[in-house]
Parts: structure tokens; sequence; C-alpha cells
């Protein structure tokens, strides 16, 4: 029976396993995203969400807690310094898995694992500001107030008394 054992075994041994998951959630945190099967990204999309859960505590334990899993000291500190800040507001979900394509060589299913905090920083930034068709739109000859008068009896009234 298979109760309590979480986690999928992808046909390799357990020490093959977590040295290949510490290995993605690194690189992961390092450039921000990482390419991989749908089935590997699943499993990295949990082992990521922990190590954010933990670097949200923030404490000592949680830190030696993630470097237990993440070996690079850099990688670490800078999870620790943007997690709260990034993922202050979500109660989890920190990362989104989204499906490519096939891989050329085998036609493998492969996908995207990114942090969702970045996607929607990204829209903001692209974001133009909307502009309402009134103010965008010339104006009339009619509305527009020319400078110069249009007659010789606008001009007699618009020149002051010396």
């Amino acid at each position: 029976m298979r109760h309590q054992k979480a986690g999928i075994k992808l046909n390799r041994t357990g020490s093959h396993r977590n040295a290949m998951f510490r290995n993605m959630v690194t690189s992961l945190f390092a450039h921000g995203s990482v390419r991989t099967t749908d089935a590997k990204a699943k499993e990295l999309r949990r082992w990521a969400d922990r190590m954010i859960t933990l670097a949200k505590r923030g404490d000592l334990h949680a830190r030696r807690q993630v470097l237990a899993v993440m070996r690079e000291k850099t990688v670490v500190h800078k999870l620790f310094e943007d997690a709260p800040i990034h993922f202050a507001d979500r109660a989890g979900g920190y990362t989104r898995v989204i499906k490519i394509g096939q891989r050329r060589g085998d036609a493998a299913p492969i996908s995207l694992v990114e942090f969702v905090v970045a996607k929607e920083k990204q829209k903001e930034k692209k974001k133009k500001p909307k502009v309402s068709k009134k103010e965008a739109a010339p104006k009339s000859k009619k509305e527009v107030k020319t400078t110069q008068p249009e007659t010789a009896k606008d001009a007699a009234q618009e020149k002051p008394a010396e």
C-alpha cells in the first residue's frame, strides 16, 4: 500500500530524485523560471512553494531548513530578502505551470514553471494609461477658439480702451 507517501517517483531512485529537484528548485530561484517536463514541473511546484513558505517565516530555523535543500547561500539569501515582500499578501500558490508544447526529440510535453508575482508585475509595466475618447478625439472647428478675432467688430471689443 502507498499510504502517506507524497510525491511522484518519476522512475528514479530516491537519491537521484532528491538531487534533481534540489538542483531544479535552486535554478528556479536563481533564474526566475525553469523549462521541464510536465510531471517534473508539477512536483517542482510543491518544492518551490515549500521554500517560499519557509522564507516568509524568516527565522533562523527556516533558513537552515531551506539551506538543507538549496546549497547556494546567495540564492537562499536572495529568497529570504524577496519572498516576504513579493508574497506577503498571498497564502500559497506562488508558482504557475504553463504548458508550452512538446520537446523536439522525444515529443515529451514541456512546461514552464515561473513565479506568479513576476508575471503580474510585467503586466503592470506594459499597461498604458487609458485616455477617454473625448480627450483623444480632435476638437471640431466650432469648439476651438482662435486667438485672432473673426470680424472687425470683435477686434474692437477685445481691444482695451486706452
